[in-house]
C-alpha cells in the first residue's frame, strides 16, 4: 500500500527487480557503492543502495549517508517525466542534493536512467498514478514565481497542473493495442514509450533498448504453453488415476522460465511463436515428469506450495504418472513434423535426447553423493553436477530448442548459447538453494529447509565442509548419513546455524552473483549475432533477472 513518497520509491525498485531486471541492474551499476538517503516533501524517508548487482530500497532514515537527496512532489514529477535538464529541474525549496561531485553525478545518472527507462513500464506507471492520486492537483504544479523563460508551456502540460505524462502514455498506448502479434495471437509487449515533457517517443526509435515487463511476459508465454498442453492431454479414462494427475504440476503456479526461453529464442531468430509451441510444451512435460520422480527420490513433501504428487496419491501412482508425462512429451516432440518438417523436427529430437541424458547423469551424480554420504570440497564439482542436473534443461536446452524451431540448426551457432546460459543456470540454481534456506516459504513454494533434510550437496554444504573444524564436519556428516525419516527439523536448524556461522550462505550468494555477472557478459558477447529485437530483449531480461533476483 502506497501512503507516502518513500513507499513509492520502495515499491518502484521492487517492481523493477521483478519485472525489468535489466533496468534495475543498470541503475545499480550507475549508483555503485553509494549509500543514498532520500527525504521527501511529505516527511517520509528512504534509502537506496547496491548489494552485489541488486538495487535495494528501504523505508528508513540513514544516520550518515554518502549522498542525500531532498524531493518535494514537484521534483518527483520532473524526475519521472525526464522533461528538464538538471539545471532546469531545481525549483526553490523543491530539490536539493548533498555529497561529493563524483557521487552526485553518479546519483544523477542513476535517477536519469530510471526516469528514461522505468517510466516506460505500465506497472511502474500504475504505482506513480496511485501516488499522484493521493494528493490535490496543486501539489504537482510549478510555483507561480517561475519565470516564463524556464517554465514549459503548451497543451501537453494541461496548464502545468496534475501529471500529464502518466495519462498521456496510457492514452497513447492503451493496454489492448500495445502487443506485438504473432498471426492473431498477442505474444510480446514492446517496450513502452518515453515521455520527455514535450512529446511521446516510442522505444522503437531506440533499438538498443527494449525494456519489456519480464514478469508479464513469462506469465503470458507460460499460459500459452499450458493451454496447449491442456488441449492435447487425452480426455479419457483413467482420468483420476492418470490424466488428471499428469496436468497437476503443470497447472501449479511457476515462473515460466523454460517456455519463455524457448519461445523468445525462436522469435529472436525470426521464427514465430507457433513454430516453437509444441517444443516448449514437450519441454514443460519433461520438466514436470522429472519433478515427479525427483520428489520421490528426494522424499520431498511440497512442490510449488502444495503437497507433492506421491504425498497426495501414493508412490505407485506418482511413478506411473511421471512415466506417462515423459511418454506424452515424446509424442509432443514428434507432433512437430507437420509444422516444422523433418529436418527441424530431427533437430528438436536430438536436442531433447541430449538434454535428457545430461539430466539423468547429473541426477545420478548427486544421488551417488548422498548414498555414499560424500560431500565434495570444490565449488567446481557442484557446478558440473548442477550444469548436468538442471542447467541443461532449465536454461541451455530451452534456448537451443527455440533456435532449432526457428530454423537455426548449425552446431556452431547453437553452441553460442551454451556458456552464457550455463553460467546463468548455475547461478539460478544456487539462488534456489539459498532461497530454500532463507527465503519465504510461501513465495519459494517448497518445504522450508527441505534441501538440508534431503541431504542436498549445495554450494553452502560444500563450503561448510570445506571451512568447518573437524568436530563440526563430523556432526554434519552424521546428520547427512541419517535416512530422511530419521532427520528432525531441529537437525536442519543446527546445520543452517553452522552455515551462517561459517559464512556459507554469504559465500553462495557472492558466487551466484559472480557467475551471473559473467553470464551476462557472455550473453552480450556470444549472442551478438542475434538481431536486436523485443524477443532478444526478453532473453536479456532473463539473464539480468538472475543478477537482480531478491534473496
Amino acid at each position: 500500500m502506497i501512503k507516502a513518497a518513500a513507499d513509492l520509491l520502495v515499491a518502484t525498485v521492487e517492481t523493477l527487480a521483478a519485472r525489468a531486471p535489466a533496468i534495475a541492474a543498470a541503475a545499480a551499476h550507475e549508483l555503485g557503492d553509494i549509500r543514498l538517503a532520500l527525504h521527501f516533501g511529505d516527511g517520509s524517508h528512504a534509502s537506496l543502495h547496491r548489494e552485489h548487482s541488486r538495487l535495494l530500497a528501504a523505508r528508513e532514515r540513514l544516520a550518515a549517508p554518502a549522498v542525500e537527496v531532498r524531493f518535494d512532489d514537484r521534483a518527483l514529477k520532473l524526475l519521472f517525466d525526464a522533461q528538464h535538464r538538471p539545471v532546469d529541474a531545481v525549483f526553490e525549496k523543491s530539490f536539493d542534493v548533498r555529497g561529493s561531485r563524483d557521487e552526485l553525478l553518479a546519483t544523477w545518472r542513476c535517477f536519469s536512467l530510471l526516469a528514461q527507462r522505468a517510466s516506460g513500464l505500465r506497472a511502474v506507471q500504475a504505482l506513480w498514478c496511485a501516488y499522484r492520486d493521493l494528493s490535490p492537483p496543486e501539489r504537482w504544479s510549478e510555483p507561480a514565481t517561475t519565470t516564463a523563460s524556464v517554465r514549459r508551456t503548451g497543451p501537453a502540460f494541461w496548464g502545468d497542473v496534475r501529471w500529464p505524462a502518466l495519462d498521456y502514455l496510457n492514452h497513447r498506448y492503451p493496454a489492448d493495442v500495445e502487443l506485438f502479434r504473432d498471426d492473431v495471437e498477442p505474444v510480446l509487449a514492446p517496450g513502452r514509450s518515453l515521455w520527455d515533457g514535450r512529446e511521446g517517443r516510442s522505444w522503437a526509435d531506440h533499438p538498443e533498448l527494449f525494456d519489456n515487463d519480464l514478469d508479464e511476459t513469462m506469465r503470458r508465454l507460460k499460459r500459452r504453453v499450458v493451454d496447449e498442453i491442456l488441449t492435447l492431454v487425452p480426455k479419457r479414462q483413467p482420468g483420476p488415476e492418470l490424466y488428471d494427475l499428469m496436468i497437476d504440476y503443470v497447472k501449479r503456479e511457476g515462473k515460466g522460465l523454460r517456455p519463455t526461453l524457448v519461445l523468445a529464442t525462436c522469435m529472436a531468430l525470426g521464427g514465430r511463436a507457433d513454430d516453437a509451441i509444441r517444443a516448449a510444451a514437450a519441454l514443460e512435460m519433461f520438466h514436470n515428469g522429472f519433478l515427479v520422480h525427483d520428489d520421490i527420490a528426494d522424499e520431498s513433501t511440497h512442490r510449488r506450495g502444495k503437497p507433492t504428487l506421491h504425498e497426495s496419491h501414493g508412490v505407485g501412482l506418482a511413478v506411473n504418472t511421471g512415466d506417462a508425462m515423459n511418454l506424452f512429451a515424446v509424442d509432443l516432440v514428434l507432433s512437430n513434423l507437420p509444422q516444422l518438417g523433418l529436418a527441424r523436427t530431427l533437430g528438436v529430437i536430438h536436442e531433447i535426447l541430449h538434454m535428457c541424458r545430461e539430466t539423468v547423469e547429473g541426477q545420478a551424480v548427486e544421488l551417488g553423493w548422498i548414498r555414499r554420504n560424500f560431500v565434495p570440497l570444490r565449488d567446481a564439482d557442484y557446478s558440473r553436477m548442477s550444469t548436468k542436473k538442471t542447467g541443461w534443461y532449465t536454461c541451455i536446452s530451452p534456448c537451443r530448442l527455440g533456435a532449432v524451431c526457428s530454423g537455426e540448426t548449425a552446431p556452431e551457432r547453437l553452441d553460442r548459447f551454451n556458456e552464457a546460459f550455463r553460467l546463468i543456470g548455475i547461478a539460478f540454481q544456487i539462488q534456489d538453494d539459498v532461497l530454500n534456506l532463507i527465503g519465504d516459504t510461501a513465495l519459494y513454494g517448497k518445504e522450508a529447509l527441505g534441501d538440508l533434510l534431503e541431504g542436498k550437496r549445495t554450494v553452502m554444504m560444500i563450503h561448510l565442509f570445506r571451512s568447518a573444524d573437524s568436530a563440526v564436519r563430523a556432526r554434519m556428516s552424521a546428520i547427512n548419513g541419517l535416512p530422511r525419516t530419521e532427520k528432525t527439523f531441529d537437525m536442519a536448524i543446527e546445520m543452517l546455524d553452522a552455515m551462517k556461522r561459517y559464512g556459507s550462505i554469504d559465500h553462495a550468494i557472492a558466487l551466484a552473483d559472480k557467475l551471473a555477472q559473467e553470464g551476462v557478459r557472455r550473453f552480450e558477447r556470444d549472442l551478438a549475432f542475434v538481431p536486436e529485437n523485443s524477443a532478444k530483449a526478453v532473453l536479456r531480461q532473463v539473464a539480468y533477472y538472475v543478477t537482480t533476483r531478491p534473496l
